[in-house]
């Protein structure tokens, strides 16, 4: 099997599942527990949150909550500081924050959506020209999750800051981490990143957040994670995601290079005649976005299942809704959008496997155009 739907989950990276495998049998110790094998638990648990906070920004003033997954924390940051006034975010936004910003509209928060063009980018001054002294929280994705389109976070966050300085600044990152080289700057007030999607395991994910930022807790309990996140922590799989993300790092700018030319030789050798490519050439390479002409994505998709060949038809979070609506908001036709495929990249992804799935995706692409004739 050939799996190029790396935008909706990695394979977990073996060496580090072993490496925390420890907090799963000898060091399973609860770590809010007083003894000194749950006080231990605690100390690696505290240097993971150091180590993946390290990766970053330089982490003064700023602090790391773990949560569940990358959509709890994105619901964390909107149901607390979305409360007052309105809330700006963008069309092109995962469905974590989309849908959490149509639970705060029929709770009376005031929600602005700006526009995104054609590859998924926001319309930087459609986005600001919404945002006024009465915005309590502004939120833009970092790397679209469809089409790859990269938002410049550092420069938006800047220039919200000067319409309005109290607005918070958050951004889901959960599809830059560990892939786009960035630093995070002192207007980003939130950030949300994932472990499963650069190698860890599911069930881990963290907020990034400035100490001084308010944030209230979505789950009640222990007082865990500063009272921010109760429940007992998943120590394995928060110590795996830290090893995961390290790794990632060490080799980031390797990867990403090695990538690009994955995400050229498809663009150069897909049939134009069948596919036209919807993401720009300077979006994320880890994620391309193609549309087959008058062909239905979903079928194609299952075709190519069962010659072996795993892609995706947009947001895994989204798949059971039919046509996307980031695609449809990018201005793409009905159809254009039921043809959507997404092909998506890890640094485990190797030449010999892109060259074998381009060949089979055009070859299931020209059979279902002569069946569908």
């Amino acid at each position: 099997m050939i799996y190029l739907d790396n935008a909706a989950t990695t394979r977990p990276d073996e060496e580090c599942v072993r490496e925390a495998l420890v907090y799963l049998g000898d060091a399973f110790y609860n770590p809010s527990a007083l003894y000194k094998e749950s006080f231990a638990a605690h100390k690696a648990l505290e240097g993971a949150r150091r180590e993946i906070l390290s990766l970053l920004s330089d982490g003064r003033g700023h602090t790391l909550v773990f949560t569940s997954c990358g959509s709890e924390a994105d619901a964390q940051v909107l149901f607390s500081c979305a409360r007052r006034g309105n809330f700006v975010t963008t069309a092109g936004e995962h469905a974590a924050v989309y849908s959490a910003a149509a639970e705060l509209s029929r709770r009376g928060v005031e929600v602005r959506f700006a526009p995104i063009d054609r590859c998924g980018k926001v319309d930087e001054g459609a986005l600001l020209r919404l945002v006024d002294e009465k915005t309590s929280l502004v939120s833009v994705i970092h790397v679209n999750n469809e089409t790859g389109a990269v938002n410049d976070v550092a420069a938006l966050a800047r220039r919200v800051k000067q319409r309005n300085s109290r607005a918070y600044f958050h951004s889901d990152g959960v599809q830059a981490f560990g892939k786009l080289p960035f630093r995070l700057t002192d207007e980003i007030d939130f950030y949300t990143v994932s472990a499963h999607k650069i190698g860890g395991v599911r069930g881990a994910a963290a907020l990034y957040k400035k100490k001084k930022a308010t944030l209230y807790p979505l789950v009640y309990g222990g007082g865990q994670e500063g009272g921010l996140r109760s429940g007992t922590e998943n120590t394995f799989a928060v110590m795996q995601f830290a090893a995961a993300a390290k790794k990632k790092f060490s080799s980031l700018s390797a990867d990403l290079a090695r990538v690009r030319g994955y995400n050229l030789y498809f663009r150069e050798n897909l049939d134009a005649g069948l596919f036209s490519v919807l993401s720009a050439e300077d979006a994320s390479p880890y994620i391309l976005s193609v549309s087959a002409k008058g062909l239905r994505g979903e079928v194609l998709l299952h075709m190519l299942d069962d010659r072996g060949v795993m892609v995706g038809t947009g947001s895994a979070c989204s798949s059971k809704s039919g046509v996307s609506r980031v695609i449809l908001a990018c201005g793409a036709d009905e159809e254009t959008a039921g043809g959507v495929l997404r092909i998506s990249f890890s640094a485990d992804t190797g030449e010999e496997e892109c060259r074998e799935a381009a060949a089979v995706i055009n070859r299931c692409a020209a059979e279902l155009a002569e069946r569908t004739r």
